[in-house]
């Protein structure tokens, strides 16, 4: 059972990235799954989830209205769409399930760098 996030890397401020959640081992659809972050000498911070049953979504009031999550059950990937980043989300991003801590599973992070 693995969850292997990646797509992260350097964006400018303003600009678009998107993260990729992939799963080995089991499917996703039966599970909610949750992005973390956690930035240099900062706490871990939870950054956005999307449920198993209903594809309900939230988000730390830090990202609303500027990252979105999705999932392609076909795929067996869920995804986070980052619009208008800014320098404080620079971080290493996780994905993991449950949404909350502790989490059962949780993969390597990426990591993603707002600069100019």
């Amino acid at each position: 059972v693995q969850l292997q996030a990646s797509g992260g890397g350097l964006v400018q401020p303003g600009g678009s990235l998107r993260l990729s959640c992939a799963a080995s081992g089991f499917t996703l659809d039966y599970y909610a799954i949750g992005w973390f972050r956690q930035a240099p000498g900062k706490a871990r911070e939870g950054v956005s989830c999307i449920s198993s049953s209903d594809g309900s979504t939230t988000y730390a009031d830090s990202v609303k209205g500027r990252f979105t999550i999705s999932r392609d059950n076909a795929k067996n990937t869920v995804y986070l769409q980052m619009n208008s980043p800014k320098p404080e989300d620079t971080a290493v991003y996780y994905c993991a399930t449950p949404c909350m801590y502790p989490y059962n599973y949780w993969g390597q992070g990426t990591l993603v760098t707002v600069s100019s």
